[in-house]
């Protein structure tokens, strides 16, 4: 690990460390900013995970998504670009080395503001890629994390200014990242599945106690049944069913 990467860890793990005393998931007067502490390894929860980006400092973790494992640690990063049922579990942490991650959550609309002001290379449409994955934090993309958890205690007059440009420049960093597409992709609207993904998941959640037809999400993208199965699958690594199921 180079020096830069080890001073940026430390400073995140120190001031996670400052901000959070207990164990939990802690709001802060930055709007969709939360820093977690664990002094224990947990037993496997089950929850949705909204779109967000969670970086560990310090610890362990485990995702489950349907049959993919996400496993990462200090410097590591995962990314779920839309609400997605998954099974988490802390694997390392103890009192003495609690696990500290922070999570930024984010919407569609952002991340779309971030494309429509950059330059990206053409990227191919046409992959589509899994809804979450994990990646190694470079340097600059924990530098600006560490400006913006900063601002909580050192510059707490500027975050109505300087946390949404912060935010913006962590959303940047990851879309320039080796995973970058698979953000990309939730705000593609050349394609009749993945403009309408959020419009799938929604509508799903929304029948999560009764019964629906696969059938009425196809005609809602104007999509055969099996392309809308296999596309759904590809993205949250299950079925229709399964995802209501869980």
């Amino acid at each position: 690990m180079s020096d830069r990467l080890h001073e940026h860890q430390d400073e995140l793990a120190k001031r996670i460390d400052r901000y959070s005393n207990t164990n939990g998931v802690h709001q802060t007067a930055i709007p969709s900013l939360f820093l977690i502490r664990e002094s224990v390894v947990t037993e496997p929860i089950f929850r949705v995970n909204e779109p967000s980006f969670c970086i560990i400092v310090q610890g362990e973790k485990q995702v489950l998504l349907g049959q993919d494992r996400f496993r990462y640690g200090p410097g590591s990063y995962i990314v779920a670009t839309v609400d997605l049922p998954v099974s988490g579990q802390v694997i390392q942490a103890s009192s003495e080395a609690p696990y500290l991650a922070l999570k930024l959550e984010f919407t569609s609309s952002e991340i779309l503001e971030v494309l429509n002001h950059s330059h990206f290379p053409a990227r191919p449409q046409k992959t589509t890629k899994r809804a979450m994955f994990v990646s190694q934090a470079e340097p600059s993309l924990l530098d600006a994390v560490v400006r913006l958890i900063c601002l909580l205690e050192d510059h707490s007059e500027d975050i109505p200014l300087l946390a949404p440009l912060f935010k913006k420049e962590i959303l940047y960093k990851v879309l320039k990242g080796p995973h970058g597409i698979a953000l990309e992709q939730a705000t593609i609207s050349g394609q009749p599945y993945l403009s309408n993904l959020e419009t799938f998941i929604e509508y799903i959640m929304n029948h999560s106690e009764q019964n629906f037809r696969v059938e009425d999400l196809a005609d809602l993208a104007n999509m055969s049944t099996p392309s809308l199965h296999r596309h759904f699958k590809e993205v949250t690594a299950m079925s229709p069913i399964q995802f209501q199921n869980t």
